[in-house]
C-alpha cells in the first residue's frame, strides 16, 4: 500500500470553491499623468500653454491603458484642466480617474466586480483568496465579501488549508 493511498485530502473534499481577485486583474499598464509638469514654475497653470501642450501631446501612448491623473505639487488646477485631459484620454484610455494609482485600482476593481454574478455562489462555500502576487485594494476584498452574502451558505479570508471565518448563513 502506498503512503499516498492513506492521506486524505480534505480540503479537496470540503468542496469549498476559492475566488480569487487575482483571476479578473486586467493587464493592460497604468500610467499616472502628473499635470505639474504642464505647469509653469510648478505653480500656475497658463491656459493658452496648456491647450498648446494638449494639440502637440502624443496621446497615442495611452492606448488601452488606465490612466490615473494627478498634480503632485502645492498648486490650484482648474477643474476645467482635468476634464480636458479626460477628454482627449477618452480616445485612447481604457480608463481615466482623477487620483493617484491607488484611486485608479480601486475604480478599475470597482468596474470589474459590478460584472460578476455573484448568483454562481448560491449556497456554496466560498473562501476568498488572500495571498496575492498582484495588488489588490483592499476595497475589492470588502466589496466582494459584501455581494457574496446574499448568496453563499458561508465565506472565508485565506487559503483553503488556513482560512479566516467570515460569514455563515444562519439555517433555517
Amino acid at each position: 500500500m502506498d503512503i499516498q493511498d492513506g492521506i486524505i485530502n480534505r480540503v479537496a473534499n470540503s468542496g469549498l470553491i476559492t475566488f480569487n481577485l487575482e483571476d479578473y486583474y486586467p493587464k493592460e499598464g497604468r500610467i499616472l499623468l502628473d499635470i505639474k509638469d504642464q505647469l509653469f514654475q510648478e505653480m500656475i497653470l497658463k491656459e493658452k500653454d496648456f491647450r498648446s501642450f494638449l494639440k502637440e501631446h502624443d496621446w497615442s501612448i495611452y492606448e488601452g491603458k488606465y490612466v490615473a491623473l494627478i498634480c503632485s505639487v502645492d498648486a490650484i488646477i482648474p477643474t476645467w484642466a482635468y476634464m480636458l485631459l479626460g477628454i482627449k484620454l477618452k480616445a485612447y484610455a481604457k480608463k481615466t480617474v482623477f487620483g493617484n494609482l491607488q484611486v485608479l485600482e480601486q475604480a478599475i476593481y470597482q468596474e470589474i466586480i459590478e460584472e460578476i454574478d455573484f448568483s454562481t455562489y448560491e449556497n456554496k462555500k466560498v473562501v476568498i483568496k488572500g495571498c496575492s502576487d498582484l495588488s489588490i485594494p483592499e476595497q475589492a476584498y470588502l466589496e466582494v465579501a459584501q455581494r457574496l452574502v446574499p448568496y453563499a451558505s458561508s465565506i472565508m479570508f485565506g487559503e483553503p488549508c488556513s482560512t479566516v471565518p467570515l460569514f455563515k448563513k444562519p439555517k433555517i
